[in-house]
């Protein structure tokens, strides 16, 4: 029953979705343009940097959030903070009132590892910052981190939590496949792009 309480906590904090607010605020159909997705690398794209960044704090913070929530509920529960902020993750994924279509789970991702691991998780985020900036394409340092975390977790902390992290890594992975077949294509679209705003929709 714990475990149960600890899911739908997080799972909830986890579908709320502020691309979908400010879409909704400004007008924007996010599934009309750039990648389709709800999430802060499409509201980038078709809002404008702020919008992007708006979305990617409010995304972070909240699986961050649940995190440390469940941790402060439940101090007694060992996996309590990885289980809250892994049910966070998928609420952002799949949010029931969107009809399980919401974001990719990146930047929720990032906010759980800052929660659980939060030295590892800047070293994470140092290096999907160079990966980006050289490459060009966030996606690449997306899967650098929802592949670190969990061997991280598996060497510091038990393997229990590190299958717990992989379920949603996993899904991440997948939901970013056409990302990946669109770099290999040369079609993705890519940071310094979306910046500019080639692709906007609101300025």
């Amino acid at each position: 029953m714990t475990y149960f309480i600890i899911i739908l906590i997080g799972y909830l904090i986890g579908t709320s979705n502020m691309a979908t607010y400010l879409a909704a605020l400004k007008r924007v159909d996010l599934r009309a343009g750039g990648s389709g997705n709800p999430g802060a690398s499409n509201a980038m794209i078709l809002m404008g940097w702020k919008a992007g960044v708006l979305v990617g704090l409010h995304d972070i913070g909240k699986a961050a959030a649940a995190v440390l929530l469940a941790k402060y509920l439940f101090p007694e529960t060992v996996l309590a903070g990885v289980v809250a902020g892994v049910a966070c993750v998928f609420g952002h994924m799949f949010p029931f009132y969107l009809r399980f279509r919401g974001g990719k789970g990146f930047a929720s991702y990032l906010g759980m590892a800052l929660a659980l691991h939060w030295k590892f998780a800047l070293v994470l985020l140092l290096a999907v910052a160079v990966i980006t900036l050289v490459t060009d394409y966030i996606v690449l340092g997306t899967m650098t981190t929802v592949i670190s975390l969990p061997i991280y977790c598996a060497i510091t902390q038990n393997i229990l939590a590190a299958l717990i992290l992989c379920t949603a890594s996993l899904v991440i992975v997948y939901r970013h496949r056409d990302n990946l077949v669109r770099i290999c294509r040369g079609t993705e679209i890519g940071l310094r792009s979306a910046n500019r705003g080639d692709h906007r929709v609101h300025k």
